[in-house]
């Protein structure tokens, strides 16, 4: 898959250990990411992400039935951004 998808979400923060930050894909998605063959680890896709002017590589975490996009402090510095803050994601499989 090379089409880059957009959507927007909101920009949440992991409530255990570490607080990391992410947006959750739509759950209209996921069956599209189900069958991707690139994953690596425990299950993660490659990605290439952007949001405003700030691009980087990262990837699709898997959920509970859903996909989530981690937003390094880097980026959400760049950006601006603050938990709670819609965003506006696009990203392509790499």
């Amino acid at each position: 898959m090379k089409k880059a998808l957009t959507f927007t979400s909101t920009l949440t923060k992991y409530p255990g250990l570490g607080g990391w930050f992410f947006v959750q894909l739509p759950q209209k998605y996921y069956d599209t990411f189900k069958s991707v063959k690139k994953k690596v680890g425990y299950g993660f896709i490659p990605i290439k992400a952007t949001v405003g002017k700030t691009t980087w590589q990262t990837s699709l975490l898997p959920g509970k039935g859903m996909y989530f996009i981690a937003l390094k402090a880097e980026v959400r510095k760049k950006e601006k951004l603050t938990l709670g803050d819609k965003i506006k994601i696009s990203f392509e499989v790499l």
